[in-house]
């Protein structure tokens, strides 16, 4: 049991003033151990936040529209009092050029190629691909392209032309059958996996205008999901132990699973579909409380 004076701030978008659908769950769970605990907009400049002993970023999710204002107020947050994920987390995490530090460390990664302004771009006239931005999160300003090559280079030279960093993917087949795996790790331990369907079997749907809608379900994820999901925190530049939750997105590829994405920042951790898990998210909280 944590000691019953502490105090949590789990921070939250100014469109989700109530957290995301894990926060009942967790704020409960929380409580349970004697942990104060409730949502705070993480912009709102009123915020006192050395009056909390911890930090939780959970459902920031319009932090990558705004990311160097997000960054910014990690680094003053975590002068001010204890921060989790941490901000240099944050800052790897937020940019998915961190997918080639992960290759390099030996991940099964999509494969992916990045473009900048500055550099010329040669784009595939045929073929099934993704194109997005490298900072971006809940399928915003995402989407596939099926043997569209004028489509995906009109796509890709909006997003440089706006000064985005943009990356190319393949499409996965495989994903219109089995979806994605999300596998959920707090403190480097597993605790459960969902399944999401196809988001980009369709045109995307935006929810608040801050993430794409989803079909989620449970998922036992597989011992070859298992094993390249403990291969990616392998790879960190950094300990997963160190992580109070990590999310380690999985697609079928050609002979074993894929990353797809590596969620540090804020990822939904999808707490009611799987028993315990917002108690193990407690735990592994208030174990940050006691460090």
């Amino acid at each position: 049991m944590a000691d019953a004076a502490a105090r949590v701030a789990l921070a939250t978008a100014p469109e989700l003033p109530q957290l995301d659908e894990d926060g009942p769950a967790l704020r409960a769970a929380l409580g349970a151990r004697g942990v104060d605990a409730g949502p705070v907009i993480w912009d709102d400049p009123a915020v006192d936040w050395s009056g909390f002993d911890l930090v939780v970023v959970r459902s920031v999710w319009d932090a990558a529209r705004r990311r160097a204002a997000f960054l910014d107020w990690a680094q003053r947050v975590a002068r001010a009092t204890r921060l989790v994920n941490r901000a240099e987390v944050l800052r790897w995490n937020t940019d998915k050029r961190y997918l080639l530090d992960l290759e390099r460390g030996g991940a099964p990664i999509v494969p992916t190629r990045f473009f900048t302004p500055q550099e010329r771009v040669d784009l595939p006239a045929a073929g099934d691909w993704v194109v997005k931005p490298a900072v971006s999160s809940g399928a915003l300003d995402t989407a596939r392209y099926r043997d569209d090559g004028a489509g995906l280079e009109a796509h890709v030279r909006r997003l440089l032309a706006q000064g985005r960093v943009v990356m190319l993917q393949p499409y996965l087949e495989q994903i219109d059958e089995g979806g994605e795996t999300a596998l959920v790790f707090f403190h480097g331990t597993f605790s459960h996996a969902i399944r999401k369907g196809p988001i980009l079997r369709d045109e995307v749907q935006l929810v608040q205008g801050l993430y794409a809608a989803e079909d989620i379900g449970p998922r036992e994820a597989s011992a070859q999901e298992r094993s390249a999901a403990l291969e990616v925190l392998a790879a960190l530049p950094f300990a997963a132990d160190g992580l109070t939750y990590a999310r380690v997105d999985l697609v079928p590829g050609p002979g074993r699973p894929l990353l797809l994405e590596l969620e540090l920042a804020e990822p939904s951790l999808f707490l009611g579909h799987a028993p315990g898990a917002a108690e193990r998210l407690a735990d592994a909280i208030v174990v940050e409380l006691g460090r």
